[in-house]
């Protein structure tokens, strides 16, 4: 969260990221005026630290040519980088329809935005392994925190009215809002990726899938191994008996997703040749 958009603004911003998060390589932002300011300031201040003889005693050699790399996206294409920049746009837009037109405090607006972050980042992307009893997958968060990202167990709000509820209470609200809504045009979207958009190959058992569940809490994804398939009438898969950490549950294929891996787009292959 900035206060204003401003090159002191972003570079304010940027600081509390590497507190957080360590010294980024590379930078990629679009041409808004502050991104670019704060290119320029920082380039400065490097070149006049750089030129002090103090400076350059007091630091080691490797450090002393460290800095941030910004990748500029070209004017008026906000269509590159596609990727993140339809994950910022996904969580804004859950966002704004969820909070309207309620005010909250900077304190209050920070934690959200702390915790939505955590949500886009526990996502899983692939499994950890290709053991069938191995349940573990990669997030966003081990590239940032190296495991998955956690969050202080709440209570389901939902069936409470809002106006029982204390300000902070109202910000979990929020949160438990965003993340049902967000988690599930997610699975919906990863869903049409991965099989309607061109034809697949039928499913096969120990693949990795999700499972869809809007009743679960905020980072919690439920993941399982296919351990059993039974085809329709056309000879694809209709229905899949999946193991998960909770116990065994039986499937129809519309409420279970893929993870888009190559793992998975391996055995899919192998168990098409097989037949």
């Amino acid at each position: 969260m900035v206060s204003d958009q401003t090159t002191e603004g972003f570079i304010a911003a940027l600081r509390r990221l590497v507190a957080r998060l360590g010294h980024p390589e590379i930078l990629m932002c679009d041409n808004a005026r502050y991104f670019i300011g704060g290119k320029r300031e920082l380039d400065r201040l490097r070149r006049r630290l750089f030129n002090s003889q103090a400076f350059t005693r007091s630091i080691p050699q490797a450090d002393a040519h460290e800095g941030i790399h910004f990748k500029f996206l070209p004017p008026r294409s906000p269509n590159f980088r596609g990727l993140w920049e339809a994950a910022v746009k996904s969580m804004k837009f859950h966002l704004k329809r969820t909070l309207g037109t309620s005010i909250v405090t900077p304190d209050e607006f920070s934690t959200l935005l702390s915790q939505i972050e955590a949500c886009l980042n526990s996502r899983p992307l692939t499994p950890v392994s290709n053991d069938p009893t191995d349940l573990d997958i990669l997030t966003p968060g081990h590239f940032l925190i190296h495991r998955p990202m956690t969050a202080v167990l709440e209570p389901s709000l939902k069936d409470l009215k809002e106006s029982s509820l204390s300000r902070w209470q109202r910000v979990q609200c929020y949160l438990q809002i965003i993340w049902r809504k967000w988690s599930t045009s997610y699975l919906s979207d990863l869903q049409n990726r991965t099989k309607w958009i061109v034809e697949k190959k039928n499913l096969a058992v120990d693949t990795m899938v999700l499972l869809k569940d809007e009743n679960q809490p905020p980072l919690r994804w439920p993941l399982g191994r296919i351990v059993e398939i039974h085809h329709g009438n056309d000879g694809n898969v209709r229905v899949v008996k999946v193991r998960t950490q909770d116990g065994l549950y039986t499937r129809a294929v519309s409420k279970i997703c893929v993870l888009p891996i190559q793992d998975n787009e391996s055995l899919l292959t192998n168990s098409q040749d097989d037949q």
